[in-house]
């Protein structure tokens, strides 16, 4: 598959260097310097996932995601200043997938992003094209989904997420397992990344989110799908 990748971010040198380093891995990559520019190409181009600074002249970074997920859920990393831990979280809650605090390294980038790309996409292969529980419906090859038959608009983690838990019912995930499974690699951030993800999804999916019936918490344990 022919992945194509958006890099949005006001320093120039960075975007040139990341650019770079992506065509090696053979992506096809387009690059935007504001935010009204990176919302004028989603809006014209379909990406298989985002590179996005949260510092942004005209459109800053945090509300441009905000506008990518009310029509996307493409995969998102974000890049945050060193501390600036209120924006990673104000980020997933948002809906992005991933963040890297600057200075990072592109080597550990370019893995993040072949992680993300994999499981975002090839995560569903061999399953089969409808997965059917009470009123959930998981359209495997599109990644979409239908409660009771409407649809629901979910980021690719939700996804993820929800895919693993639904076809595995009554098996419970801690936190760090899920960290392992869905984000691919060894993740050094916050485990409540997992406890975030997992609130946004009840949200969407369940008819009481404080009183959830398909993905319920196993207290001290994790959580698990209730088939």
């Amino acid at each position: 598959m022919d992945y194509r990748i958006l890099i949005v971010d006001d320093e120039e040198n960075l975007v040139k260097g990341i650019k770079y380093n992506l065509e090696l891995d053979n992506y096809s990559v387009d690059v935007s310097y504001d935010g009204e520019d990176a919302l004028r190409k989603i809006s014209e181009n379909i990406y298989n996932l985002i590179i996005l600074d949260i510092m942004l002249p005209k459109i800053d970074g945090l509300t441009l995601l905000k506008k990518i997920r009310e029509r996307s859920s493409v995969p998102v990393i974000m890049l945050t200043a060193k501390g600036e831990d209120e924006d990673k979280v104000l980020g997933f809650e948002y809906g992005a997938d991933d963040y890297l605090t600057k200075p990072f390294n592109i080597l550990e980038l370019r893995a993040r992003i072949k992680a993300l790309l994999r499981r975002t996409y090839d995560i569903v292969a061999n399953k089969g094209d409808i997965i059917k529980s009470g009123d959930i419906m998981i359209d495997v090859p599109s990644r979409k989904v239908n409660i009771a038959g409407k649809p629901v608009d979910l980021t690719s983690k939700e996804f993820d997420i929800l895919f693993l838990l639904v076809t595995n019912p009554g098996k419970i995930y801690s936190r760090d397992t899920l960290l392992e499974i869905i984000w691919g690699y060894d993740y050094y951030g916050d485990s409540r990344t997992v406890d975030v993800h997992i609130r946004r999804l009840r949200e969407k999916i369940e008819k009481d989110p404080s009183n959830p019936q398909y993905v319920l918490t196993k207290w001290g344990v994790g959580y698990y799908y209730k088939g």
